[in-house]
């Protein structure tokens, strides 16, 4: 697996999470102004890793 970072159609910046076989597991659902904002996001999803999984 890896975090993907990409710039979109309007120039934001947008992560992807893919699997070893390419999937696309999660992304970022947002665009970013700034780079740096992104990698944050990314680091937010890694750190959430203990969040307790709830129906809705």
């Amino acid at each position: 697996m890896a975090y993907y970072i990409y710039k979109d159609n309007i120039s934001e910046w947008r992560w992807r999470l893919k699997s070893a076989n390419g999937n696309i597991i999660a992304d970022s659902g947002e665009g970013y102004r700034n780079r740096q904002d992104c990698l944050a996001g990314i680091e937010l999803v890694k750190g959430s890793a203990q969040a307790p999984v709830r129906d809705a």
